[in-house]
């Protein structure tokens, strides 16, 4: 009995003891363990995943001019070389990083004409940056970083197209007013809105509205979902006409839009002056073939629209700008293409063809730019027109009457001032397609007089 009560004793005394260890293990927590911080929402976390993605843009433009004294100079007092003045402007706005590599998006208005580009990232580091395309007619424009070899930074995730909630939150960031990084929060107001841009030259329909300001420097800045997930193109437009911005009201390019101006631009032939016939689609999810030219190497590669490509030289490409760079980084231009065709996986060697070849192949002309001895002999500027030098027997150009000497001034109605335009139009052509060609045919005089014909001929493409 005694010892029952003794035994009893000790277990009390036990429970107390562990109850009071409990007690004092509880009082002991941190407050942060036992609540979780109100402030860290998902707001915040989403900043915290998209500021660094965030650049801002200075450019400066140099716009060489004469003023009305120059041309006295030289109208009264013989002076052929006066030199040219030079006015230079200054530009804000924004951009998003969108590859590792340091591909910047923007807007084509934030870097258009601009002698100089710099980027400032939201750590402080500084660079230049050149661009690689732009499209003016969507405002989209891409940027390369001229950064160290190997060094990397951090990319924003796109939103898969479409993938939009009216009513959602949404965060617009850049650097308004050239302030420095800034962000502001609203609602996506409307999914297809069609802003009045006044006078500018955009065919950019089905905008995105939203309440989060969007003032100018935020210009080719990201908006972005709770996830930190790109939804749109931030573009600043406001009623010039009324002196007015309209308060509440921003506008973004859709990331459907940025995708497809992506899949457009990012080609070797775009870029590289080298033809494949191979477009991506950019955005979300593996890289699927949104168009084959037929009789391009990649139409010859078996590749089909809709197909998967998987690899390019053994690596997966990430995205449509490491798919771009994969293709066009072999010296040789030859290729080893991974794809899924029916869900058969198959592997393709495709060499891509440089535009000084495919004119050849396609027209049987060769052409060079007009060098400054060239175009002096024949009394034209430079720049204006391309030389042909070569002309193939029995080839559709040979069988138009072109001849070694001609200028090619144009090709459906587009200048060739450079390789890369007629390059284009060729690419996008079918195999008994035709194309019109503007030509200046020189005749010498005598005495040194050189007479211009001008005509346009319609040449089939083989």
């Amino acid at each position: 009995m005694i010892a029952s009560s003794i035994i009893m004793n000790l277990i009390r005394c036990l429970l107390l003891a562990l109850a009071s260890l409990w007690l004092v293990s509880a009082n002991s927590l941190p407050s942060s363990a036992a609540e979780p911080d109100l402030r860290r929402d998902a707001a915040v976390v989403a900043i915290e995943k998209v500021l660094p993605c965030v650049v801002n843009i200075a450019t400066e433009t140099v716009i060489p001019y004469h003023d009305l004294y120059d041309d006295l100079l030289r109208q009264f007092y013989g002076w052929s070389r006066v030199p040219a003045r030079e006015q230079r402007s200054f530009n804000l706005g924004s951009g998003v990083i969108i590859d590792e590599d340091g591909y910047i998006l923007t807007n084509f208005h934030v870097v258009r004409r601009a002698t100089r580009i710099q980027i400032k990232l939201w750590d402080g580091r500084e660079y230049d940056a050149d661009p690689v395309w732009s499209t003016q007619g969507s405002d989209v424009a891409l940027l390369k970083i001229k950064a160290k070899p190997g060094e990397k930074f951090k990319a924003i995730q796109f939103a898969a197209d479409d993938d939009l909630l009216l009513g959602e939150t949404v965060l617009a960031l850049g650097d308004p007013y050239g302030l420095g990084g800034s962000v502001t929060k609203g609602i996506l107001s409307s999914k297809n809105r069609r802003p009045s841009t006044g006078d500018e030259p955009l065919e950019m329909a089905d905008w995105l509205q939203t309440d989060a300001a969007i003032n100018p420097g935020n210009s080719g800045g990201p908006l972005v979902n709770l996830r930190g997930e790109l939804i749109g193109l931030n573009v600043a437009v406001y009623r010039e006409q009324q002196g007015e911005r309209g308060v509440g009201v921003g506008f973004s390019i859709p990331v459907k839009q940025v995708s497809a101006a992506l899949s457009r631009c990012s080609t070797p032939e775009h870029t590289d002056s080298l033809w494949l016939g191979l477009q991506v689609r950019a955005g979300t999810g593996p890289l699927t073939a949104a168009a084959v030219q037929p009789g391009s190497p990649a139409a010859k590669a078996g590749l089909c629209e809709g197909d998967q490509v998987l690899q390019i030289n053994g690596q997966t490409p990430p995205n449509v700008i490491a798919f771009n760079r994969l293709l066009c980084a072999s010296t040789n231009h030859d290729v080893s293409l991974t794809f899924a065709h029916a869900g058969e996986r198959r592997t393709a060697s495709v060499r891509l063809v440089p535009f000084e070849e495919l004119v050849p192949l396609k027209l049987g002309i060769t052409v060079t730019t007009l060098n400054e001895q060239t175009a002096r002999n024949l009394g034209v500027r430079p720049g204006e027109s391309l030389f042909i030098a070569k002309v193939e027997p029995g080839s559709p150009a040979d069988k138009a009457k072109l001849q070694r000497g001609f200028l090619l001034s144009a090709i459906d109605g587009q200048n060739t001032s450079e390789l890369q335009t007629i390059g284009e139009v060729l690419c996008a052509k079918k195999p008994g397609d035709t194309v019109q060609l503007s030509i200046v045919a020189p005749r010498h005089l005598g005495q040194g007089y050189i007479e211009f014909r001008q005509g346009t001929v319609e040449v089939p493409v083989r």
